[in-house]
């Protein structure tokens, strides 16, 4: 509006109440616009025992590999399908840019010397479960960098895809009571299963007696009650997805010797559930 310019126009008076005219009208026009809003907190409706998911991960391309030369070899195969959970994906990709890491360590350290036997990394990911509220992957394999033999590489992955983290022993069992319980029922199948496998057979009563001392010692070492102890796990579950037992994984010199291989017991729901953090106790089936 032209004010300034018809002011001598309009005369004082006239001009006054021009001017007048405006500001009332800039006056309305901010008591019309609204304050700003409170900023929303986006976890604020969730209840007190979930956890808020975790923010996205940027997509994450995984890509088998073979690779060979005079003194590696390198095998890596992925499952189709993975990297539409791409925090799942990263863990994948993380543990087998490590594993290769300390492979490649082990060829660096030969400088230009040749093993008679190229060193290896064989590593295997495969998809075991996967329903709306969980995603299982396993890992297993060997590295080779010299020796009798490889060294086992077993891990387990459980996602969780609605909360978009993995699930771990510590965050599922918080306390060393809950471990405590998983401990003996693991120990105690593992000493039978050593127990059962010796006496089938033939040995003198004190190299047995020997035997079932030097076995229940690396069991007790590695079955202590810790969440460290327990780390690989994965879900066993019925046909609605919930999971009734929660299979431990052990790979070799866990609780055994390395002829043993990996071993495995299946802990049912029912001793967990007394133990399982709120968050996660709508995952177990009841009963």
């Amino acid at each position: 509006m032209k004010i300034a310019g018809n002011r001598r126009a309009l005369g004082y008076g006239g001009w006054v109440l021009a001017l007048g005219v405006v500001l009332l009208a800039g006056c309305k026009r901010d008591a019309e616009a609204p304050a700003d809003a409170p900023a929303q907190d986006p976890t604020a409706a969730l209840p007190e025992n979930v956890d808020a998911p975790a923010a996205p991960e940027a997509p994450v391309e995984l890509r088998d590999v073979i690779e060979n030369s005079p003194k590696a070899v390198i095998g890596i195969s992925y499952p189709q399908d993975v990297s539409q959970y791409p925090g799942l994906a990263k863990a994948l990709s993380d543990y087998a840019t490590a594993a290769r890491g300390e492979l490649q360590q082990a060829v660096d350290g030969l400088g230009n010397d040749t093993p008679t036997m190229p060193y290896e990394l064989s590593l295997s990911f495969e998809k075991l479960l996967e329903t709306r509220q969980l995603v299982v992957i396993s890992a297993d394999g060997s590295r080779y960098t010299g020796g009798a033999h490889g060294e086992p590489l077993v891990a387990r992955f459980v996602w969780l895809p609605e909360q978009q983290k993995l699930l771990t022993a510590e965050t599922l069992i918080p306390d060393t009571k809950g471990w405590a319980a998983v401990s003996d029922y693991v120990a105690d199948q593992l000493r039978e299963r050593v127990a059962t496998r010796l006496s089938a057979e033939d040995m003198e009563p004190g190299q047995l007696q020997e035997s079932l001392r030097s076995a229940s010692r690396m069991i007790a070492d590695g079955t202590g009650a810790s969440a460290d102890n327990f780390s690989q796990f994965q879900p066993v579950t019925d046909p609605q997805g919930q999971i009734t037992a929660l299979r431990f994984v052990f790979p070799p010199y866990q609780v055994g010797p390395y002829s043993d291989g990996t071993q495995t017991v299946d802990v049912p729901a029912s001793l967990l559930a007394p133990h399982v953090a709120p968050a996660y106790a709508g995952l177990f089936a009841k009963g």
